[in-house]
């Protein structure tokens, strides 16, 4: 009789919801819209070996009336990757969003910014339902619309638990250890070949995924089921500093520096134009220091792109 009362429960709130779903598709911002489409189809599952978690989407605010938002709001979807990109709607959500946010406002466009896993945030982006992804590289997606300018530089490193003795010393010495990689990440070309040739040999790669795969991935070398993971060296340092609770992993070696992108869909027919606008902008905020005083709140010196 439960399972039954419960199917019945199931079918009415089904009932409910398509009575529903029109007019609340009329009256959502676009923003908000593309975020309740997202959790309507769920999400891709999860590709971590041997643990899952579902793909957390936050909804953005509704700071403007529709017909004003559909044509000038830029959606920017992409997982946390402090100080980079933050969680959505806290009080620091990332100096690239903050940059962004000025730059755009000053053109008369508003940022609605969301948070997803990284496959589910370039897979969406190719697909038109959000305009640009937030730190990414040009081997993420290269058919993506990249900017001239990058938002900032990324320092990529190797850890291990604090009890290794293991250094990197080429992709070689990646024999006989197991990589701890993020799904859809792109690290380097010669770690991304690597990857690609060992994904399905669980000796060798494992792919994370959800909406925390960094703190997963240190308890997994702390725990000894994993030996290596890559990961930026501030975007690591941020989550020992924020986080206290997280075993602090031992650094194994510099691995590989690139620029970091606000990079924007292919199918946006405005795509060109908006990373236009952002790199001059980026410019400008450099030139006035107005960069420098972004970094500063965040704890970080002006990085150097040249």
């Amino acid at each position: 009789m439960a399972g039954a009362d419960t199917k019945v429960r199931a079918r009415a709130i089904i009932s409910v919801h398509a009575s529903l779903h029109g007019t609340l598709v009329l009256l959502m911002p676009r923003a908000v819209l593309i975020a309740f489409l997202i959790s309507l189809t769920g999400c891709s599952p999860s590709e971590e070996q041997p643990v899952g978690s579902p793909v957390q989407v936050t909804l953005p605010s509704d700071k403007a009336q529709a017909k004003s938002r559909d044509e000038f709001t830029i959606v920017i979807a992409a997982d946390p990757w402090c100080p980079h990109n933050c969680l959505t709607g806290s009080a620091r959500e990332g100096y690239s969003i903050d940059m962004a946010r000025e730059v755009f406002a000053a053109a008369g466009y508003d940022i609605e910014y969301l948070n997803v896993s990284w496959a589910r945030a370039i897979q969406l982006a190719r697909e038109g339902r959000i305009d640009a992804v937030a730190g990414a590289f040009t081997g993420d997606a290269p058919d993506f619309v990249f900017p001239q300018e990058p938002i900032g530089l990324s320092q990529t490193n190797l850890y291990t638990n604090a009890a290794s003795q293991w250094k990197y010393q080429g992709i070689g010495s990646l024999k006989g250890q197991t990589l701890l990689a993020i799904n859809g990440y792109s690290y380097s070309p010669e770690l991304d070949a690597y990857i690609e040739r060992n994904l399905n040999d669980p000796n060798y790669v494992w792919i994370l995924s959800g909406p925390a795969p960094l703190d997963r991935a240190i308890s997994l070398l702390d725990q000894r089921r994993a030996d290596v993971f890559v990961e930026d060296e501030l975007v690591m340092n941020w989550a020992l500093q924020t986080q206290s609770n997280l075993p602090p992993p031992r650094n194994a070696g510099k691995f590989y520096q690139a620029p970091v992108f606000i990079a924007f869909s292919p199918t946006n027919p405005k795509a060109e134009e908006l990373a236009k606008v952002l790199s001059d902008g980026t410019r400008e905020l450099r030139q006035s220091g107005r960069l420098s005083e972004i970094m500063a709140s965040y704890g970080l010196p002006l990085l150097s792109v040249d």
